[in-house]
Order: structure tokens, then sequence, then C-alpha cells
């Protein structure tokens, strides 16, 4: 697979059902952080605001992934902890629908600790 120059390139890369959960996300996203930057970041769509990583994610075989998963965002949304994998990762599977406000709160929260970070 080529590694893609642009969000609009990553998504036509993928088949219809993937590129709409992942345009899911992606709106998601945005409306939480609408001055957020999009950008492609380690071969796949994210955000980033005020210089800083916010989220990325990716279509995989048999999930959608968010990133980062941190350990803030736990604590702060805890019915996310099932699908939190390996590090800084929530995994969603593409046999069940997004759990789209449990991904709001996700992004939401995520916002929260980039924002006491910066003091």
């Amino acid at each position: 697979m080529t590694k893609p120059a642009s969000v609009a390139a990553y998504l036509e890369g993928l088949e219809e059902d993937r590129r709409a959960r992942i345009e899911e996300l992606r709106r998601i996203v945005r409306a939480a952080a609408p001055r957020a930057e999009e950008l492609i970041t380690y071969d796949m769509p994210g955000f980033k605001l005020g210089g800083r990583f916010l989220v990325s994610f990716a279509a995989f075989k048999r999930w959608d992934s968010l990133f980062p998963a941190s350990q803030v965002v736990l604590d702060e949304v805890p019915d996310a902890q099932p699908y939190a994998r390996g590090r800084g990762t929530f995994q969603f599977p593409a046999s069940e629908p997004l759990p789209l406000e449990l991904v709001d709160r996700i992004v939401r929260a995520r916002l929260g600790e980039l924002a006491r970070e910066a003091g």
C-alpha cells in the first residue's frame, strides 16, 4: 500500500464501508476540536492542536483504531477500558457499530489532558 499524502488520499484507499466509519471518527474529532489541524501522521489521519498531537485514527482489517489511549483518558472515561489495547490504542471491532458517543467523550478527555499539560 502506498503511503497516503493526504487524509483524502487515505480515505480514497479504503473500501466504502470502512471509509464511512473512518469519516465518522473524523467528524467527531472535528466537532469536538474545530480548531485542530488535520494531518497525516504515521501514515494515518490525525489532528494536532496548538502544535501538539491530539489524536489519530486508522482502519485495520478487523477493527478501527483511535490513538492515543492515555491513562488520563482511561481515568476520565472508564467505560472505554474494554476497547483499550496495548499502549495508547483504542480498538473498535469492525463487526460492531462504532460507539460514537464514547469516541466523543474520549476525544474531549484528550482535549482536557492537552489543556492541563499546556497549563
